[in-house]
């Protein structure tokens, strides 16, 4: 009686997507998790237990700080190479495959957790997923960034200024997103060859 008022409350508050979850359960695969909030990223690979889901990997995207990456960490660029260390920390767990279940978020053509989902793809772990919903690879790399504020530099200087206040703030050119994702992109590579 009780975990059934528990399932009525976590739907009336929109909490859990029980038709999505069910369906996402009975594939018989781990369960890729993401969330992006106002400045993280942050990712699980669980398989469902009737106690609790039992969490084999994560990943974290103050993670990329640690190899090196310097620009937002919830961008898309970031999101990517989020999704390439997830997968190769999730394959050294001996995950093979698995399952996007995001509740109640929805999986929008181009979005960051379309962008994780594809660095997670390219890492080697096998999804089922319409390659038609990856972003391009010019914003994969960050070169749609780079190219508007390189723009955006010569129209307006302080439009350029209040829109990227927070990243030149910590000392990275809007600019430099190209370099520092193929820099990031060979770190992750080199950590998983250890």
């Amino acid at each position: 009686m009780v975990e059934h008022l528990a399932i009525q409350r976590r739907r009336r508050e929109g909490v859990t997507d029980f038709r999505s979850r069910k369906k996402a359960i009975t594939s018989h695969s781990p369960l890729l998790v993401v969330r992006v909030s106002n400045k993280n990223v942050s990712s699980q690979f669980v398989v469902p237990k009737v106690k609790g889901d039992e969490v084999l990997s994560s990943a974290h995207s103050k993670q990329l700080a640690k190899l090196g990456w310097a620009g937002s960490l919830k961008s898309t660029p970031a999101c990517y190479l989020l999704g390439l260390l997830a997968g190769k920390k999730a394959q050294s767990k001996g995950v093979k495959e698995a399952v996007l279940y995001n509740g109640l978020v929805p999986f929008i053509n181009g979005s960051r957790i379309a962008a994780f989902v594809k660095g997670v793809v390219d890492s080697g772990v096998n999804m089922s997923v319409d390659k038609e919903v990856f972003p391009s690879d010019e914003r994969l790399t960050g070169k749609a960034i780079s190219d508007f504020a390189t723009e955006l530099a010569k129209e307006d200087k302080e439009k350029y200024k209040a829109r990227f206040s927070a990243l030149i703030k910590g000392g990275f050119k809007p600019e430099d997103y190209p370099a520092q994702f193929e820099k990031t992109k060979a770190a992750i590579a080199a950590g998983a060859k250890k």
